[in-house]
């Protein structure tokens, strides 16, 4: 809405606006260069400041005509009829302006400038009635709209506002535009001391407000005619540049200290996205938009000062649009593109355009930003990618071809994410890191990481809003929540009154509506209706991840979370309302594509159908409950206004035959509204004319009156001359002026049934209109139709701000007026009866005190006074529910301060192991603390102690006696258990055997026997032959080396000699002294293992100092209070004063700082009500040391009295009866003899040494604990010195490690690259020696086959024997050659062709005549045995070529198989040099890096104190100022490098005499073995003769040892007895089955019998009874004509018997029956009732 002043000063903006262009030159040429020169005379700023704070005074005039367009009617209008005033007057006020010079600490009014809300003068409601407590909002499409005043405040741009976010506290603080239009864009001074606010609106200014004082320092005005688009400072501060939005697009050049433009002109015919200056050049500006980049320069001509512009041509590129550059220092311009490339721009031309590789595009879109930072190019795209360029490729890129296109890749890149749009970027001032600030285009701000290094952290989204313009709201109706709904696709929900946001879901389009279901439809108040783009609504859900169904405001995000419950379609276009009808029964939504869709909410949203409307649905609005009918009134955007009854709910069995869903029959009321606005504005100035007329007449009256009374009749002519000459022509009234186009209406609701409010838009805005339902004409169309509002009321100031909303109507207002009347009537009823009941009470509290002055015999008791006792119990009940019910209600605010409390003991407390000690001397001002020690690190490796390492409980011990005693009683059970079992077993030992089983355990004996001689024979023979290997394989070859030997010398040719240093440049790191980031963690792990367990005995010593000096202060009291009593009986004058008592501090018992009882918290309560009552300043001043203070003193005294009251009372205990007796000598006055006197002189004496003797033990005590803490002092200080050194190693160590882990992800690459190289060659080299077996296997087999084929020709000369005249012949037969078809492998498809095998045939023997045709001998057929040759010898011939022939195939098979094994082994020699050669490459290179990273570790600096002595290295006696070249040596490593020299000598000597006695050794071995070797052969011929003798041959004697016995054949016959044994048990089992069962079946016989012979005695007395029965019946029958009824009795007994009998007879029969079959189940006898056996005795 517009302010009040407003239009004022845009008129004086106005004027100055347009005396501009009458402006001299001499305004700015008194500006230097680039700057306003300073007055000398430095005038104070008095009377040109009120040129920017005074408005003129003049009224505004109501607008006529279309308000539809703003921006230019609204200038139009304004400029035409109100702000036309003289030019000149403007113009000489302005070159006064420019030669005033603004003082520098000159600050403006902020509540003068910022806009304020409008409130009607009749009305009371104050101006702060709404107050901003924060803000969701963020303008994220905005340009520049994140900026970065410090370390932890941004600020950016939300509506009409200006928000300062604190990014650690996440406050917010608020300025408010001047205007009331919006703000354009905000800048901040390179300073970070000042920002621009650069507004919107008709000549907007630019407001400089200073920080942190947030005052408004400077005004800049007639920058822009609407708004301003960009601002930007220069490289020093002192000007600013902005540029103007539409229609202008104005460029301006400030001297912002001085308000004053320095240079102006129009910047482009089209949009102006940004200017900035040259950081290298403030003469140098560049502007960039919408098809356009311009070069602009600041020339000093002959004219003046001038902007000169160069407008880049882009040639052969695509003109585009471009929104971010940067200035190079050497002129160029770098841009970007839409495309996503770079163009690098010079002299006003395209020099490059630069590429990735393969012509991809540098961004996926357009490039928002680039700047230059660290010598480093970033780029920032649309894409959400940041991309980091190398300055010197961009700086001297250029074209290599005719495309000119460059491709270059980026050094770094980050991918933010993947629906993020980047649109700008601004450097966070953080020391040591590389965080920037990012403004996302779809709505959110991060936080990202550019260090590029392993610890880089990932983009941290900070904040998350709407990226556009909020479409709908709604308020929960039971919580703080609302939710929010956007065409940014996303549902949100904020907890307001946490001002924290809960939850989002995205979706795949916009959102339109939005609306909280009533709590009638939803009980737990936690869904959410809302409606989409393309027609479809969706019911959501708010609940708790947790479980909790009911959701509650003040949760965090992590507890709340919107699940989707329905989802429905209803229309076609966007869904524009949504409205639930009062009982929440029936849902109506409705939409663009001018329809109303009604559901059935009770049934999971059954749909009842639409109806259509005239127009466009804008608001839905049903009817209240003050309503008799429930409608809605269906409002459309063209002036249509529907009013539908409550729509008729269909069964289901009647929808299922209906096409469509249209509701055709619906009674609709329709209003079409017509504009009277033209009408109302001509009554309003008709009446305006009258009242003029009127007024004008009055004048007249009285005018004449008073002419008469002077002048007479000459006063009377000149009156009616006078008017005659006033009298003129009355202007037109204004014409009835109708809109072409309807002018659509925003918002309505009803006032009363059948009436209803509008708000229009358009020509018709500035009123509200009250209109009322025509009765229903069918004969009228609906579009024909015109109505008119009956009534109507003026909105002050909306005619260019129309109302969109109204959420409070009439006729709430009218409710709550009846409502607070009511209110007032009952407040007032209230207060006569407090009255009634304050007069009562008094009276009571008289009569109590009438009561209190009566004697106590005549007084009434408390209780007399109770009407009834009922009542007291009654409020006692209520008491005690409220009590329960405040419980109920705080119980929240409990639990959350038990959580705070406990967060804050896990934070500062439970990291803690022990808290500082602090024990003081007793005599001295000495003392000593302990080490706060924390709990160890997570670096520390070490375990927790165990129980046995500390002291153990007595409740601990006596567990571990129980424990003990039960385990030993277990044992002592186990023990018992154990002879009963050794019982057994000896009873089944001792049991007689049978004459099989001592067969059986005769045979296994014997055969164990002979097994086990064998296989102990076998055993022997094996464990000799194992030694014999053994021994030889002990054996030394010739050229045996002692390994140990070996490895000493390698060790020495390592160790030994002359090393580099650790910093020399050739230094080589060995194997074992590398070292990486774990390592290094270990090391720290043991460090602070070490530091935390001597820390740790330190605080153990120094709590037991604690404890010591506890027990003596018990102790020193128990000695003084017997010091007193002594002291009581002697006299004054021999007393000896007496030690102080020393008291514990609250310092040496911190643990008892948090305890506290009642009497504590009271007196901190009544502290707290004391501070409250103080004033401000001293609750400033005080409340800390009152609070803490106070609550320590108090503590610190119950700690003194809890360690004092034991020895109090043990020394009153003491001095009680000493007491005793001097009160009972006060009344003995009588003078004592010589006795007493004596006795009392002996008393005296022995308390005087008493008195001395404690007197000197409570200072021998006192001495004895301050010598114990000066000593244990001394020793602290000593373990301070090393916990120092423990912290300069621990920092050492911590930097070694983080630059280890710098280190850690190059060297892994290096190191798997070494190993995976070395594993190659080690499979390679595998490779080569499994090839290497192979064909040794290979030689090996080729040997074998060349002696069978040896072995073959020998057997058949064998065979043939000598002087055989055939022996040629079959010799030749034996070696003839024939060539043989080779047997396939894997025979061929049976389809194959047959000529492939015709041709291999006769290609064979085709080779088989030319081997015969080429032999020189005779041609014989071999087919054919000779006459006389023996057929046999043939054969074998034959049979022996085909071995041959086999055996030479093998031959050749294997050595092919050679050959192939051979080229394969060379082809992996090869590849194993090359993986060497590799290994080689990457092994130096591991050893290079090992070396740079040497040399960085080097870098660290170590501290390592030194006192003057342990410095050696001086220089003519003094100290060398430079002591790079020195080295830090140990004394001890320095002692044992001496000692070592001696070793070594004494070592030389002694392997000099070793080897002397080694060569001795040895040649006498040499001798040794020769005689050994004639020993063994002696023995050998002693052995072949010995057996010769013996067997007649040399036998094995192996085999003749190990011979046994056959094992199968025995184990077989044991298994025989076994088995025979086992089927005569089972016989004998089964034998004694049969006998039982036989048994049992005649035991079942006899009682059959039993049954059957009691069945036969029932039957027969049955018979019996009937009989008797009869007789009865027949007698009694013929005595009495008519039952009687003992008869009837007795016959119905005797039924109840018979059928009772016929009962058990078939039971037992059943029973018989189950009896006979085999198994069957027996039932017990049936026993009849003994009532029912009475009858027998009739």
């Amino acid at each position: 809405m517009k302010e009040p002043g407003d239009q004022d000063t845009d008129g004086r903006r106005l004027d100055k606006s347009k005396s501009d262009g009458k402006r001299s030159l001499s305004s700015l040429k008194s500006a230097s260069k680039f700057a306003v020169r300073e007055d000398a005379t430095d005038e104070t700023f008095v009377e040109g400041g009120e040129s920017y704070l005074e408005d003129d005074d003049y009224d505004t005039e109501r607008l006529e005509g279309s308000s539809g367009s703003f921006h230019y009617d609204y200038v139009d209008n304004i400029g035409d009829s109100q702000y036309v005033e003289d030019l000149a007057p403007a113009s000489e006020e302005v070159e006064e302006e420019v030669k005033k010079k603004i003082s520098e600490n000159f600050f403006y009014d902020y509540t003068e400038l910022i806009s304020m809300p409008f409130v009607t003068p009749d009305s009371n409601i104050p101006l702060d009635l709404l107050t901003l407590v924060h803000s969701f909002g963020y303008d994220c499409r905005k340009r520049a709209n994140l900026q970065l005043l410090d370390s932890n405040t941004v600020i950016y741009i939300a509506g009409n506002q200006l928000i300062f976010l604190n990014l650690k506290t996440k406050e917010q603080m608020y300025l408010r535009s001047s205007s009331g239009r919006g703000i354009g864009v905000i800048g901040v001074h390179p300073d970070k001391t000042y920002f621009t606010v650069a507004e919107k609106g008709v000549f907007p200014k630019i407001i400089i407000y200073e920080y942190p004082s947030l005052k408004p320092y400077r005004i800049l005005q007639d920058g822009t005619e609407l708004g301003y688009a960009y601002v930007d400072f220069d490289n020093s501060g002192t000007l600013l540049a902005s540029v103007g939005s539409s229609p202008d697009y104005t460029l301006t050049i400030w001297n912002w200290k001085e308000e004053q433009p320095i240079l102006r002109t129009k910047a482009f015919s089209q949009e102006v996205f940004k200017v900035t200056f040259n950081p290298e050049d403030d003469e140098q500006l560049t502007t960039s938009g919408s098809g356009h980049i311009k070069f602009w320069e600041m020339a000093l001509t002959f004219t003046g000062l001038k902007l000169q512009g160069s407008l880049g041509r882009f040639g052969k590129t695509a003109t585009t649009d471009i929104e971010g550059y940067m200035q190079l220092p050497d002129g160029k311009v770098l841009s970007g593109s839409e495309w996503g490339n770079m163009l690098l721009w010079e002299g006003g031309l395209i020099k490059v355009e630069l590429c990735r590789a393969a012509r991809k595009s540098c961004h996926q879109g357009p490039i928002n930003q680039i700047m230059l930072d660290e010598g480093e190019v970033i780029t920032i795209g649309a894409d959400g990618c940041i991309r980091i360029w190398d300055f010197e490729t961009v700086d001297t890129a250029d074209s290599i071809d005719d495309t000119g296109l460059l491709e270059i890749e980026p050094i770094n890149e980050l991918q933010v994410g993947k629906n993020v749009k980047l649109f700008s970027m601004i450097k966070m001032n953080e020391i040591g890191s590389n965080f920037w600030l990012a403004q996302d285009a779809n709505g959110a701000i991060w936080k990202l990481d550019l260090s590029f290094s392993n610890i880089t952290q990932d983009p941290d989204c900070l904040f998350s809003f709407h990226s556009g313009a909020v479409e709908a709201l709604a308020v929960s109706p039971l919580t703080y929540l609302m939710a929010t709904t956007a065409l940014d696709c996303s549902v949100r929900i904020y907890d307001f009154a946490s001002k924290t946001p809960l939850a989002q879901m995205k979706f795949k389009q916009g959102g339109t509506a939005l609306a909280w279901v009533p709590q009638l439809v939803s009980y737990t108040g936690a869904q959410i209706i809302a409606g989409f783009e393309d027609g479809v609504v969706r019911i959501l859900e708010l609940y708790d991840p947790k479980g909790l169904t009911i959701f509650a405001g003040r949760k965090k995000i992590s507890d709340a979370d919107i699940i989707l419950k329905q989802v429905f379609k209803p229309h076609t276009a966007r869904v524009t309302a949504l409205a639930y009808e009062r009982d929440g029964e029936i849902l109506a939504t409705g939409s663009k594509d001018q329809t109303v869709f009604f559901f059935e909410v009770e049934k999971d949203y059954k749909p009842i159908g639409y109806i259509t409307t005239p127009g466009p649905v804008r608001q839905l609005v049903w009817s209240s409950n003050s309503h008799p009918d429930s409608t809605l009134l269906i409002i459309c955007e063209n002036g249509y206004v529907l009013e539908t009854p409550l729509p008729t709910i269909k069964e289901e069995e009647e929808n299922r035959d209906v096409v469509s869903y249209e509701i055709k029959d619906m009674d609709i009321k329709y209003f079409h509204f017509s504009s009277v606005k033209s009408k109302i504005l001509r009554l309003i100035e008709i009446e305006k004319r009258k009242a003029l007329r009127d007024l004008k007449k009055k004048e007249k009256e009285e005018r004449r009156k008073q002419l008469a009374a002077e002048m007479g009749e000459d006063g009377e002519k000149e009156l009616q001359v006078e008017e005659e000459e006033e009298e003129e022509e009355e202007e037109p009234l204004p014409e009835i002026f109708i809109p072409s186009t309807p002018c659509h209406i925003l918002c309505g609701f009803y006032s009363e049934p059948g009436k209803f409010w509008v708000s229009l838009g358009g020509y018709d805005a500035g009123f509200l209109y009250h209109c009322e339902f025509p009765l229903y004409d069918q004969s009228t169309a609906i579009t024909k139709k015109k109505d008119e509002p009956f009534d109507f009321r003026l909105l002050e100031d909306t005619e260019d701000n129309p109302i969109q909303t109204i959420t409070f109507s009439i006729e709430n207002a009218r409710r709550k007026r009846q409502h607070d009347k009511l209110m007032k009537e009952v407040e007032e009823i209230k207060a006569g009866k407090r009255e009634k009941l304050k007069a009562l009470r008094n009276e009571f509290w008289k009569l109590l005190e009438m009561n209190q002055g009566l004697p106590k015999h005549m007084q009434f008791k408390r209780t007399d006074f109770d009407i009834d006792s009922k009542i007291r119990a009654e409020i006692g009940r209520k008491t005690a529910f409220k009590i329960q019910q405040v419980e109920k209600e705080l119980a929240w605010e409990k639990e959350k301060h038990q959580i705070g409390l406990m967060k804050l003991q896990n934070r500062f407390r439970e990291s803690l192991e022990s808290d500082t000690i602090v024990v003081h001397a007793i005599q001295s001002d000495h003392k000593i603390s302990s080490y706060r020690l924390v709990k160890p690190s997570k670096y520390c490796k070490s375990k927790r102690t165990s129980l046995s390492d500390r002291r153990t409980s007595k409740l601990e011990r006596l567990e571990k006696e129980g424990a003990g005693r039960k385990d030993s009683q277990k044992d002592t059970g186990g023990n018992i258990s154990v002879p009963e079992e050794s019982i057994i077993e000896k009873g089944k030992k001792f049991r007689p055997k049978t004459l099989s089983e001592i067969m059986v355990e005769n045979q296994i004996e014997k055969t164990r026997k002979l097994i086990l001689k064998a296989e102990r024979a076998q055993l022997k023979i094996q464990q000799r032959k194992k030694e014999w290997e053994e021994l030889y394989k002990s054996k030394p070859q010739d050229d045996f080396e002692d390994p140990r030997d070996v490895q000493a010398i390698k060790e020495a040719q390592l160790y030994m000699g002359d090393f580099n240093l650790k910093t020399a440049a050739d230094y080589k790191i060995p194997e074992h002294m590398r070292i990486n980031a774990a390592k290094k963690e270990e090391e720290l792990g043991h460090l602070d293992t070490l530091a935390h367990s001597k820390k740790k005995n330190m605080n153990k010593c120094i709590l037991s100092l604690r404890d010591l000096k506890v027990a003596v202060i018990e102790e020193i009291q128990c000695l003084v209070q017997e010091l007193k009593s002594i002291q009581s009986t002697l006299h004054v004058s021999k007393h000896i004063p007496i030690p102080e008592v020393p008291q514990i501090l609250p310092e040496e018992v911190p643990e008892k700082r948090f305890q506290y009882d009642e009497e504590t918290l009271l007196n901190f309560k009544r502290q707290q009500i004391k501070i409250q009552d103080e004033t401000s300043s001293q609750l400033e001043k005080g409340e800390s040391a009152i609070s803490g203070g106070g609550f320590l003193r108090l503590s610190s005294i119950k700690d003194s009295d809890l360690t004092t009251r034991d020895s109090l009372s043990r020394s009153s205990k003491a001095s009680s009866f000493s007491v005793d007796t001097v009160k009972f000598l006060e009344f003995e006055k009588a003078d004592p003899i010589d006795i007493e006197l004596e006795v009392m002189k002996r008393d005296e004496i022995k308390h005087l040494y008493m008195q001395q003797y404690l007197t000197n033990r409570i200072k021998e005590l006192i001495v004895t604990f301050d010598a114990e803490l000066h000593l244990l002092r001394h020793q602290k200080l000593k373990l301070d010195t090393q916990m120092k050194l423990s912290d300069l190693h621990h920092v050492t160590l911590f930097q070694e490690m983080l630059l280890l882990k710098n280190f850690e992800k190059q060297e892994n690459i290096l190191q798997e690259r070494v190993n995976s190289l070395d594993k190659e060659e080690q499979d390679m080299q595998w490779k080569i020696n499994e090839t290497l077996k192979e064909m040794e296997e290979k030689k090996n087999e080729i040997a074998k086959l060349q002696d069978q084929e040896k072995a073959l020709y020998a057997g058949f000369q064998a065979a043939i024997g000598e002087n055989n005249k055939f022996a040629n012949f079959l010799t030749k037969v034996l070696k003839k050659r024939i060539k043989r078809v080779k047997k396939k492998e894997v025979e061929g498809d049976a389809d194959e062709d047959e000529e492939s095998d015709e041709s291999s045939e006769e290609e064979s023997s085709l080779e088989s005549d030319e081997d015969e045709s080429g032999s020189d001998d005779e041609v014989f057929d071999d087919s054919i045995c000779p006459t006389n040759c023996d057929v046999g010898l043939f054969e074998l011939a034959l049979q022996l070529r085909e071995k041959r022939l086999d055996i030479e195939e093998a031959l050749v098979e294997e050595k092919k198989i050679i050959d192939n094994l051979r080229k394969e082994h060379d082809t992996l020699s090869k590849k194993v040099k090359v993986v060497a050669a590799n290994l080689n490459v990457a092994e130096e290179a591991l050893e290079a890096y090992q070396r740079e990273k040497q040399q960085r570790l080097n870098e660290l600096l170590v501290v390592i104190p030194l006192k003057l002595h342990q410095v050696e290295h001086v220089v003519f006696g003094e100290i060398p100022n430079d002591l790079s070249g020195t080295l830090v040596f140990s004394n001890h490593s320095l002692g044992r490098l001496q000692e070592r020299i001696i070793q070594l000598h004494e070592e030389n000597s002694k392997q000099q005499k070793l080897n002397k006695e080694c060569r001795e050794r040895r040649k006498q071995l040499i001798r040794e073995k020769r005689e050994m070797a004639k020993t063994i052969s002696k023995m050998e011929e002693t052995v072949h003769q010995l057996m010769i003798s013996k067997f007649g041959r040399v036998i094995d004697l192996e085999a003749l040892q190990t011979l046994s016995v056959n094992t199968t054949l025995e184990e077989l016959k044991i298994k025989k007895l076994r088995k025979e044994l086992t089927n005569a048990k089972e016989m004998k089992m089964w034998e004694e089955k049969i006998a039982q069962v036989r048994w049992e079946l005649m035991m079942k016989t006899k009682e059959h019998t039993k049954k059957l012979h009691q069945m036969n005695d029932l039957c027969i007395e049955k018979k019996k009874l009937d009989s008797r029965l009869n007789t009865l019946q027949n007698q009694q029958g013929n005595a009495f004509q008519g039952p009687r009824k003992a008869d009837i009795v007795a016959r119905q007994k005797v039924t109840e018997l018979i059928q009772l009998q016929a009962e058990r007879i078939s039971a037992l029969k059943e029973e018989i029956a189950l009896l006979r079959k085999k198994g069957g189940l027996i039932l017990p006898p049936i026993q009849p009732p003994q009532g029912e056996m009475k009858p027998m005795g009739l």
